[in-house]
């Protein structure tokens, strides 16, 4: 799948303004995720096109469909360890399996029946759900959230070779 770019000015027009969104180009086959990292572990990642090298299975990767979201993140691109920009293409059952095994980064009692059940859950996940406020080119801070998705233990080997296209 080939990005589709459009002007901002333009795009904002059609996303929503506020609450939880996915925003995220897909199909039926893919979803494409951003993550950055420093020189290294990008380079290895682009020439490989799985992660292996200096890429660490025993620590959780963060994971952002959302390409503004990405940059904010990472200073555009500015921050130390975070030079380099990829845009993954995840086979899309991989995604929804992560979002299947979610756990929330933060307590919701609406979700988790005590706060020791959420705790447990998190403890033991190998996927964590994370909603941010989204923020525009400028950094400004809005009020629609974003998602990243954190991925550790049996799960980040998959991910890391298995579950990109």
């Amino acid at each position: 799948m080939k990005l589709k770019l459009k002007p901002y000015k333009e795009q904002i027009k059609e996303w929503p303004q506020e609450g939880h969104h996915i925003m995220a180009q897909y199909d039926d086959e893919k979803v494409i995720v951003y993550q950055s990292y420093r020189l290294a572990i990008g380079n290895f990642a682009y020439r490989n096109q799985f992660f292996g090298g200096p890429f660490k299975l025993t620590r959780m990767t963060w994971i952002k469909p959302n390409f503004l979201w990405m940059m904010y993140r990472n200073g555009w691109g500015t921050k130390e360890g975070q030079e380099i920009v990829l845009a993954i293409h995840v086979k899309r059952d991989a995604f929804e399996r992560y979002l299947s095994k979610a756990v929330y980064s933060n307590y919701q009692e609406d979700i988790y029946t005590t706060r020791d059940v959420w705790q447990e859950a998190v403890k033991n996940s190998s996927i964590r759900l994370q909603w941010d406020p989204d923020h525009d080119p400028y950094g400004a801070k809005l009020e629609r959230r974003a998602i990243q998705i954190g991925i550790r233990n049996e799960e980040i080997a998959m991910y890391a070779k298995e579950d990109i296209l």
